[in-house]
């Protein structure tokens, strides 16, 4: 509304003027996770964001199947094999036979991934707070639970 000679006018709202790339959703969260993931490499860069997220979810929860760590970290099971065999190659994680299900791989830290994961989550906090800096604390609290609503 505006005013004109003491009366209330509507005012028309703006006409959509079609698609902009720059205002989806999709677009936006790219590039927001680009700049997560550049802000991950400045302080962790000797791993990748997956295979963090498989050392510090196996720091919770510890030993569990490929597939059951994959389910938990969001990768499917040819994602999560390629990220475990990775980190085995590099001595962070053992793995083994299921004890009741030989055809199941159970997924545990070794003692080099345990110290690793130990050294970088203050790292990780660090980087979470470096990303969301440019809100408040009731901004990032809002933020937090839209996003996990569209996860």
């Amino acid at each position: 509304m505006s005013v004109g000679k003491g009366k209330l006018k509507l005012v028309e709202p703006a006409v959509d003027e079609g698609y902009h790339l720059q205002d989806q959703v999709g677009f936006i969260l790219r590039k927001a996770s680009q700049r997560h993931i550049a802000i991950f490499a400045r302080h962790i860069d000797d791993l990748t964001p997956p295979q963090f997220a498989a050392l510090a979810k196996l720091a919770e929860i510890g030993e569990t199947s490929q597939n059951q760590l994959g389910a938990q970290i969001a990768m499917d099971a040819a994602t999560i094999k390629g990220v475990i065999d990775r980190l085995k190659a590099r001595g962070l994680v053992a793995l083994s036979e299921h004890k009741e299900d030989r055809r199941r791989l159970v997924v545990s830290l070794s003692d080099d991934g345990r110290a690793l994961i130990e050294r970088l989550l203050p790292l990780a906090e660090r980087i979470t707070a470096e990303t969301l800096a440019p809100l408040n604390a009731r901004e990032t609290a809002t933020f937090l639970r839209l996003l996990a609503k569209l996860a």
